[in-house]
């Protein structure tokens, strides 16, 4: 089994995102200052996000809303202010319009303020090829979770060029600028996420839920210059960025459509 919530490559013959638990969860509160109640079931909207069964890992600040009618239109606008600069996504509806509520539901509840991006990959030596840079937990592990979970949203991964040598589309080219979910096997998005600032080799298993500026690519760019430290479980291709990289604050900044 891959580790839940964490970002892990094999390059010797591909390269996966996946998700992997940690150390200690930490909860969100109600405007009462106390933790949020957690529910036992799913929403009942289209959505159905679903509450994790074990939450030991877990940063719990409540479940998004999923009206009847998932917006799916349009485009929403979130910056990731970090220590390097502002990271500017544009998050695509009509892709993935769960994974785009989820991830506006996360920001506005301040989810993502004061975390690291705790993974950056270089798997460039063939047939691997893996660039990317992991962000969205609070734990600063790769093992931390919101609490709930939610379905894939595959349709845009699957429309993506094939790889090289993979005419039957078992590889996709995940371009560079995309922003995708990761996960820990079919259906278990949380609120990790990667931004690609290289082409890469995967399975179209990932959900595409947007892309990042051209403003933030040099941000991004800056961030994988500065290489990788591998620490004690990692290799130096596989590891904490060396720069030190914090999403100080998270803000929606915009939307356009329904």
């Amino acid at each position: 089994m891959r580790p839940l919530r964490s970002l892990a490559a094999v390059a010797a013959v591909t390269a996966a995102v996946a998700l992997a638990p940690t150390t200690s969860a930490t909860a969100g509160t109600d405007h009462h200052g106390r933790p949020p109640a957690v529910p036992t079931q799913p929403t009942k909207g289209p959505c159905a996000y679903t509450p994790m069964e074990d939450t030991t890992y877990s940063t719990f600040v409540g479940l998004p809303k999923d009206p009847r009618h998932t917006p799916d239109r349009g485009s929403l606008g979130v910056t990731l202010k970090t220590n390097h600069g502002d990271i500017p996504l544009v998050l695509d509806r009509a892709a993935a319009p769960c994974t785009v509520q989820s991830f506006a539901f996360l920001t506005r509840a301040k989810y993502f303020d004061d975390t690291i991006c705790h993974r950056l990959t270089s798997y460039t030596t063939p047939p691997a090829a893996l660039s990317v840079l992991q962000c969205g937990d609070p734990l600063g592990t790769g093992y931390g979770d919101p609490g709930y979970s939610f379905k894939d949203e595959l349709d845009s991964a699957k429309a993506l060029q094939n790889w090289p040598g993979f005419p039957d589309g078992s590889r996709k080219v995940y371009p560079r600028g995309t922003l995708a979910m990761a996960n820990a096997g079919p259906d278990t998005n949380g609120s990790q996420f990667f931004l690609v600032y290289r082409d890469s080799r995967l399975r179209p298993d990932y959900t595409v839920f947007g892309h990042v500026t051209e403003k933030g690519m040099k941000v991004l760019d800056a961030i994988a210059a500065g290489g990788i430290d591998p620490g004690t479980d990692g290799t130096p291709e596989d590891g904490m960025p060396a720069l030190r990289t914090e999403i100080e604050r998270a803000r929606l900044s915009g939307h356009h459509g329904r």
